[in-house]
């Protein structure tokens, strides 16, 4: 479709020529699609001006007809980005005097103006998944929606292939029932695989999604820190380069300091902060601080008040700080798509190029770092294959439209299945999860308490109380995080939340590092953590839940090559290209396509260690099934440690037979006994059972506690399995467990590739690339000071049997240097 810049109007062509912008060519081309009435996906580079080009086709239609009521929802997956994109939004509105309301809607906002804006909604709405789904339960969703023209949904890859994907997807669906003639629009500069998100975001529609592309940005200008100290060879936190982090934000305009967890923002904060001996404004953001100071600190970011901000995948997506000119990614990116994004938060001018540091905080890091750049500039980027919509997900979203209005289970299932994720959707799982809804199913029937829903003299489905629906709206999303109790002061100032269970380690008294501070708890009142400021002692460190993310397939095989191709390992600091060959000599190299398996002994245990590099979802499961294949050959297996790398048993008799050890039918029977018996399969549950309204956290003026979910998800569980084992919920979780948290189907991929490929060296002592491994054995469970250490003298034992020459007289140790900071 041909751009014509005719398509702009005089005053929005006089604005842009006033801003000294032309019109990039994408740019025009959404304006002549949106002007066809077709719906499209524009892939952009970050500063290539994506947002203008998914608004201003409304700003054009709003301006010149001005009418009220909602015409354009926009639709983000972090409340930071909803408020971003609504200030960028303001900026033309505001310079030429538009007659148009824009606002935002959020967990955040307060309750007055949520009425308001469901009373008499703005003309562009900027909001998320779960207020979507909120809106759709009120009765009068038809009439807040019944005018709308345009759903704008920007990084759409984020959202496609997960859980929030599938309830954004069925109100999706919903809002094309509700105003048919809406335009869709997807935005992103990351997308793995462009078509399939293009079917994504059209599914149910009568016209295929456009493609618009825009021009490809600058390629980004990536580095790999190399500080002074050596690199540990485990850990996580990096916290030996802070010395050169801190020169690289001293030396930037601003700087975003990504981490991968929570608890490592709370670290790289404090080591910076002890290094700011030039007062430089640097803040934390993360999701568990209060929004009041999330709030606070994008402000200040906005403004260019800021010299660095330390972030965890909050702030990962599409939030436009023009000040920022460097990205420092702490720690590996475990994904180049991943990577990618967070590069793009640096330099929004798509015509220059993004800057970024990576820095590695252990040797296999480092290797990881590596082999992301190079996926970066083979424009190789990582994704998941499409997912099947979860039952727990849309039995939320069936309670939450029964809310709104009574449905014909027919009509409903029409609508499920137009989209994506619920395409395959069987009439009976649609069946099965509905009369759940309605009556629990045939295990839970009896109680009243699980009736939500109830049928009306002409066979449609309606909520069954107020009650219901009180508890639906509190309870809506897909987030499932762990417990979270609030942190305050004791003059009741909230700083925030954090889980439950890490508070249960402590004794009043001791103190623990959040939001930034020393503090030291004080008491326990109901849902609060009461706190005092504290310093000068070693503080325990917040272990949020589900903060490590694999390692992505792509990046993995990358990992493999690199490891294969030493003629490439010039690219690597010093002490690694010492390690690597080390091990050359000491053993063997793992191969792109095989399996390297090592064995050796060790005090009086004996180890196997195999380097899968699958990610740690996927070996944690291989290292279940592997002990209990163990268990039955009488090596009386001891224990197992798995890393997005490597995983190492450990066992009272030598490993035999490694190909019957790592056979594919380990996947049968001892996966599903493995999984009968585990108790992942209860902490799943727990999961699904909250997103499908079984158990609600939350009830008017109060929350449940951890332990009261825990008991009543397992109780609810136990009787399940025994009573009706085939039940939705049951299925739901067993899918939940196969795709997530075992990674099911990449261990069998991998198991597949390995097959015929496998080399086992039997070694007398434990080799150099087994190092990292066999460090993380025995960490303390409480994350402490010493968070990715051991005992000093154990740690430099295990590295110096590593690293000793064979001599005619003994064993003659190679210089290894001191290790440095907490990491080993």
């Amino acid at each position: 479709m041909a751009a014509d810049r005719n398509l702009l109007p005089p005053v929005f062509a006089q604005w842009f020529q006033t801003r000294g912008w032309t019109p990039h060519p994408h740019q025009l081309a959404m304006l002549a699609a949106a002007r066809a009435g077709r719906s499209a996906l524009l892939i952009a580079p970050t500063g290539g001006g994506k947002t203008l080009a998914g608004f201003l086709p409304s700003l054009i239609e709003l301006a010149a007809v001005q009418p009220s009521g909602l015409h354009t929802l926009y639709i983000s997956p972090l409340k930071a980005l909803a408020i971003d994109v609504h200030r960028n939004v303001e900026i033309p509105i505001a310079d030429m005097a538009l007659p148009i309301r824009a606002e935002t809607r959020t967990g955040d906002t307060p309750s007055a103006k949520r009425a308001r804006q469901r009373r008499k909604p703005p003309q562009i709405l900027m909001t998320t998944p779960e207020s979507l789904a909120l809106f759709l339960s009120y009765p009068e969703a038809p009439q807040i929606f019944g005018n709308l023209a345009c759903i704008v949904i920007d990084e759409l890859h984020a959202l496609a292939n997960t859980k929030r994907g599938d309830l954004f997807a069925l109100g999706l669906a919903r809002l094309g029932g509700l105003a048919p003639a809406a335009r869709r629009v997807g935005l992103s500069a990351t997308i793995a695989d462009p078509d399939g998100l293009a079917r994504w975001l059209g599914s149910g529609m009568d016209r295929p999604v456009m493609t618009i592309k825009g021009p490809s940005g600058a390629a980004p200008d990536i580095s790999i820190m190399t500080p002074a100290a050596r690199i540990p060879w485990s850990g996580h936190m990096a916290l030996h380069a802070m010395p050169e982090v801190y020169a690289a934000i001293r030396a930037a305009r601003t700087t975003i300091v990504f981490v991968n967890t929570r608890a490592q923002t709370e670290l790289v904060f404090q080591a910076l902060w002890r290094l700011n001996n030039d007062n430089l404004p640097i803040a934390l953001h993360h999701g568990s601080l209060a929004p009041e100071q999330r709030r606070k600190v994008e402000a200040a970011m906005a403004a260019g008040k800021l010299r660095a901000v330390v972030a965890t995948s909050s702030l990962d997506l599409g939030v436009d700080w023009g000040e920022v000119d460097l990205v420092i990614q702490v720690g590996a990116p475990k994904g180049a798509t991943r990577l990618l994004q967070r590069i793009g938060r640096s330099n929004h001018r798509f015509d220059e190029p993004s800057r970024a540091i990576l820095v590695p905080a252990n040797r296999f890091e480092m290797l990881e770092c590596r082999a992301a750049i190079e996926a970066i500039r083979a424009d190789e980027l990582d994704g998941d294959p499409p997912r099947t919509g979860g039952l727990d997900v849309l039995a939320q979203h069936i309670l939450g439209l029964s809310c709104s209005r009574p449905f014909h289970a027919d009509d409903l299932y029409t609508e499920v299945t137009s989209a994506a994720p619920y395409a395959g959707l069987s009439r009976g799982d649609f069946d099965e999860t509905l009369a759940f809804v309605a009556t629990g199913g045939y295990a839970l029937r009896a109680y009243d308490r699980y009736r939500r829903m109830r049928q009306d003299e002409d066979g449609r489905w309606r909520v069954a109380n107020g009650l219901a629906a009180r508890q639906y709206r509190l309870n809506v999303g897909t987030i499932v995080e762990a417990p979270m109790l609030d942190v305050r002061l004791r003059n009741n100032r909230r700083l925030g939340q954090i889980e439950e269970y890490f508070i249960q380690f402590l004794e009043l008294g001791d103190t623990f590092m959040f939001a930034g501070h020393v503090l030291r708890y004080e008491a326990m009142r109901e849902t609060s953590v009461i706190v005092s400021r504290s310093s000068g002692e070693t503080p325990n460190v917040p272990a949020y839940a589900g903060g490590r993310l694999p390692l992505t397939t792509q990046l993995s095989r990358r990992v493999r090559g690199l490891l294969e191709d030493q003629a490439g390992w010039r690219e690597f600091s010093a002490d690694v290209q010492e390690w690597l060959r080390l091990q050359r000599l000491r053993s063997l190299l793992p191969r792109r396509e095989g399996l390297l398996i090592e064995s050796f002994p060790r005090g009086r245990k004996h180890f196997l260690v195999a380097y899968c590099f699958e990610g740690r979802n996927a070996h944690q499961t291989l290292g279940m099934l592997l002990t209990r294949r163990m268990e039955r050959m009488g090596l009386k297996p001891l224990g197992f440690v798995a890393t997005d790398y490597v995983i190492a048993v450990w066992s009272l008799r030598p490993a035999v037979r490694f190909d019957t050890l790592f056979d594919q039918d380990m996947l049968g029977d001892d996966l599903e006994a493995w999984m009968a018996e585990s108790s992942m399969l209860k902490r799943t549950f727990r999961n699904v059972a909250v997103i499908a309204g079984l158990i609600e956290r939350r009830h008017p003026g109060e929350e449940k506690t951890g332990r009261q979910v825990v008991f009543s998800s397992d109780l609810i569980y136990d009787v399940l399995r025994k009573h009706e084992p085939g039940h939705v919920l049951l299925r739901a979780t067993r899918a939940d467990a196969a795709s997530g948290l075992t990674d099911v189907r990449r261990l069998a991929d991998m198991l597949a590739r390995v097959k015929g490929r496998i080399t086992h060296r039997a070694l007398r002592r434990v080799s150099p690339l087994a190092v990292p491994v066999l460090l993380e054995v025995g960490k303390e469970s409480v994350y402490g000071a010493a968070i990715d250490s051991l005992l000093d003298e154990a740690a430099q034992e295990l590295i110096a049997e590593a690293t000793a020459e064979e001599a005619d007289d003994g064993v003659a140790e190679l210089p290894l240097g001191p290790p440095v900071g907490g990491d080993r």
